[in-house]
């Protein structure tokens, strides 16, 4: 399969998984990269963003909620340079087929020690399968900041023990993240601070995978 495959994973709710895999693929889109949402929660958030937007969004969302992922996405993504999977919640046999497939795991965490400390299973499981494929990269990205906050000393050691990076860009609290994805559009329509977090992103993922 002659693309790149990035999953955004977390086996905790409510880290906003759908609202950066949606603004992201948005993001590569406006950049002309020709990418593909998949749609791996049961759940399906993303298809009824995609459903939304009303064929809008100018990229597809397809639906592949089963573990069989890894197998059949290489049928489905034909000349998309680009494949972002919205992972499901809890670690689970899909998310294995989600990593198992990827270039780069995403992982979105809250700035609260208990979200990274609910990371942990999901770390190991990506630490499992780097230990197999040099190729794959991982890290963390701080979504839903309150601004003007910080992430505390002891979350800092948190990260510190997982080994794993940290993101320089993240998202936080805005309202035009969920006014945006209850119409089936993106932060990007327009110049707005979430549109610039969204892009600092692409950037930096851009460099990690080098597209």
């Amino acid at each position: 399969m002659s693309c790149y495959v990035i999953s955004v994973l977390n086996q905790k709710g409510g880290v906003g998984k759908t609202t950066l895999s949606v603004n992201l693929a948005g993001a590569f889109h406006e950049a002309g990269v020709k990418v593909m949402l998949v749609d791996s929660d049961p759940q399906g958030s993303a298809r009824d963003w995609h459903a939304a937007s009303e064929g809008t969004s100018g990229f597809p969302v397809i639906g592949l909620d089963r573990d069989t992922l890894a197998t059949d996405l290489p049928h489905i993504v034909g000349d998309h340079q680009l494949v972002i999977i919205d992972g499901a919640p809890q670690v689970t046999r899909l998310a294995a087929a989600a990593i198992k497939t990827s270039d780069l795991v995403l992982i979105p965490v809250q700035p609260s020690p208990y979200d990274l400390w609910a990371a942990a299973d999901l770390v190991d499981l990506v630490k499992t399968r780097m230990s197999i494929d040099d190729n794959l990269r991982a890290a963390f990205l701080v979504s839903r900041a309150i601004k003007g906050t910080k992430l505390s000393g002891e979350v800092a050691e948190v990260l510190k023990g997982y080994e794993l990076p940290v993101l320089n860009s993240g998202t936080t609290q805005r309202v035009a993240y969920a006014s945006t994805a209850s119409e089936g559009k993106t932060v990007l329509s327009g110049a707005s601070a979430a549109s610039d977090e969204i892009r600092a992103i692409r950037t930096e993922v851009c460099n990690i995978i080098g597209i």
